[in-house]
């Protein structure tokens, strides 16, 4: 078997190069987007707007000159790409469209509340035809029914049942609300009428097994949320993707020196592990700002035994129970994560306010590192146009 191995700090530079976070920026504005989401297979999507959506997070820290109307551009104008389920609600490639059919068929026979949402959609699709995209409120249907942990509109359970059948897509966004139109009348033809290129649920699982591997650079085949989202996958189905997906030399064997479990990249990355195993190799270290639910950090476990670094996102943690704050970011450092910061965007009063930083305890508190830190908080603050409220070079570890 073709095994490399690595030193802890070179599978640490492979993950970053791979993601775009360390080095020379690899994702370029719109192109890079386009890049990234292709090489990672989909971004989490989460309405959460404390400072920025984590989807907009997640693109901020690794391509060069992103903005949200770039993302906003790709999603609802271009529409090359689009918002669907993959890890939980996410951004996908349009192009990726056929690979979701398996899900779609399922909705159209195991929705909840299936009695009474079947009777209302064409209503609702003749509806979109004469008035264009709309939201829940637009139409007139004012019964409730049970839905995800509580009872909800018709309406809204409706639209969202046609959407997850492939029937609706999400127009546009305005906030937090979610316009619906027709699939057929935005999407070319050519994408809704390719076919499901892995009927078959062996094959669909490899290329799901694929698609994570990819997203985050090195993955182990062990218990994670970076499975979640794949229907089907138990155990013993991960473990029979692994072994047919090394027999096809699809991905390689690294083992990681002090770590007891194998990790496994796509085999297209030789020339990126080629450059890491350099003698003396070192990358720019960059200082970036990471999304709670980025993708590199999916697998909180990995990160863990990787980087010595240990995060949880603490929103729906209770008050007295949170260590940090409710929307913390992890800082990255090079290849270290050196704290976290909590962050506040005043848009009222056109302020970005920095609420908090904790550094990680082995971390020195130098005049280049808080010089450091302020450019990157500046960078941050110029993402959303606004101004620092305060000066984050003169904050210490809390």
């Amino acid at each position: 078997m073709d095994t490399i191995t690595l030193t802890n700090k070179q599978a640490r530079q492979f993950i970053l190069l791979n993601q775009g976070l360390i080095g020379d920026y690899k994702f370029i504005r719109e192109e890079g987007i386009l890049q990234y989401v292709r090489q990672a297979g989909c971004i989490q999507y989460d309405p959460i707007d404390v400072c920025g959506k984590n989807s907009e997070l997640v693109l901020q820290s690794r391509v060069k000159g992103f903005t949200k109307k770039m993302l906003y551009k790709l999603l609802y104008e271009d529409r090359v790409l689009v918002d669907y389920f993959d890890k939980n609600l996410a951004i996908i490639p349009a192009e990726n469209w056929c690979y979701y059919e398996r899900i779609r068929e399922w909705h159209r026979h195991n929705s909840r509340s299936f009695e009474s949402i079947n009777p209302v959609t064409e209503h609702i699709i003749q509806a979109i035809k004469e008035k264009g995209a709309i939201r829940s409120r637009d139409l007139e249907i004012n019964d409730k029914v049970d839905w995800a942990w509580n009872s909800t509109l018709l309406s809204r359970a409706a639209l969202e049942t046609l959407y997850h059948r492939g029937d609706l897509i999400i127009h546009h966004k305005s906030g937090a609300l979610k316009y619906y139109a027709l699939a057929e009348n935005h999407l070319p033809k050519k994408i809704l009428e390719t076919q499901d290129p892995y009927p078959d649920l062996k094959d669909h699982l490899k290329w799901r097994v694929l698609n994570r591997i990819s997203a985050i650079g090195l993955l182990w085949n062990r218990p994670s949320d970076a499975w979640l989202g794949i229907g089907q996958l138990k155990s013993s189905k991960r473990e029979n993707a692994f072994a047919e997906l090394l027999e096809e030399k699809k991905i390689l064997e690294i083992r990681v020196e002090g770590q007891k479990h194998p990790f496994y990249c796509l085999t297209g990355k030789r020339p990126l592990l080629k450059e890491v195993l350099q003698k003396n190799y070192q990358p720019q270290a960059r200082m970036e700002l990471i999304a709670p639910l980025d993708n590199m950090i999916w697998d909180r476990k990995l990160i863990q035994a990787l980087f010595g670094f240990s995060y949880k996102w603490e929103i729906y943690t209770p008050v007295t129970q949170r260590k940090y704050g409710y929307y913390v970011l992890p800082i990255l450092s090079g290849d270290r994560f050196m704290g976290r910061t909590e962050i506040v965007c005043d848009k009222k009063n056109d302020t970005l306010m920095i609420k908090a930083v904790w550094f990680e305890p082995e971390v020195k508190i130098t005049k280049s590192l808080k010089k450091a830190l302020h450019g990157c908080f500046v960078k941050f603050m110029e993402f959303h146009g606004l101004h620092l409220l305060n000066n984050p070079a003169e904050m210490t570890s809390h």
